[in-house]
């Protein structure tokens, strides 16, 4: 079971989310602004799902607000389909996003797949290209840096540093740290590289290499 918060200004969305996914088995408290998340929902909430265009505080803006104090994952809906509206979803620091109309399963099967991620028990700690990622926190370093990786960042960086030398496309690497084999848009998996090696450049690292009409590698050490 886990607690989901879901905002939507759509009230007949809104309660077709929480039927579906009470039969899951979870508990969603549904708000029908952006603004209306507070401080005190983040707390306690295992995932949000999260509409972009509503009045006032829009999406993006609710998301920015909340990263410094959600540690869930958050998934976008929106009717907004273009790249550029991805792009800035995952950049304030989103996990996913789904576009409206969307399948119910979907959304479900997308919701547990970041919520078994989270709920991980594994206890190592693995070392690969000078990041050492702890993989019950799940969390990465550099050294006794932290790297600041959204969940959605972090599970692509750990997969790629765990099969380091190996070659995934985007759609791999989207279905393998997400597991969902579902219609992944190339575009996220891309956006979400850009943003991981951005701060790897800042720790002087780049073990992320580009194979041009593959995809993406961790380089063997």
């Amino acid at each position: 079971m886990a607690h989901i918060l879901a905002v939507d200004d759509d009230r007949d969305l809104c309660d077709l989310l929480q039927t579906a996914l009470e039969r899951d088995g979870h508990v969603v408290t549904v708000l029908y602004s952006g603004a209306a998340v507070t401080e005190q929902h983040c707390a306690w909430a295992d995932c949000i799902l999260l509409d972009v265009m509503m009045p006032g505080e829009d999406g993006f803006a609710t998301c920015r607000r909340l990263r410094a104090l959600a540690d869930c994952p958050i998934l976008f809906l929106t009717a907004r389909t273009g790249e550029e509206d991805v792009l800035r979803g995952l950049g304030v620091g989103g996990d996913d996003y789904l576009t409206k109309p969307f399948r119910l399963a979907e959304l479900r099967a997308r919701v547990n797949a970041h919520l078994r991620r989270q709920n991980r028990t594994s206890r190592h700690r693995v070392c690969r290209g000078g990041v050492t990622f702890d993989l019950q926190a799940e969390q990465a370093f550099v050294g006794e840096t932290p790297l600041h990786l959204t969940r959605a960042e972090y599970a692509i960086c750990e997969y790629l540093a765990l099969h380091a030398g190996r070659t995934f496309s985007k759609e791999q690497l989207y279905e393998a740290a997400f597991g969902f084999d579902g219609t992944a848009d190339t575009s996220a998996v891309t956006e979400h590289v850009k943003n991981i090696r951005s701060k790897l450049r800042g720790c002087a690292l780049q073990p992320i290499e580009t194979v041009w009409g593959i995809g993406y590698r961790w380089k063997n050490e």
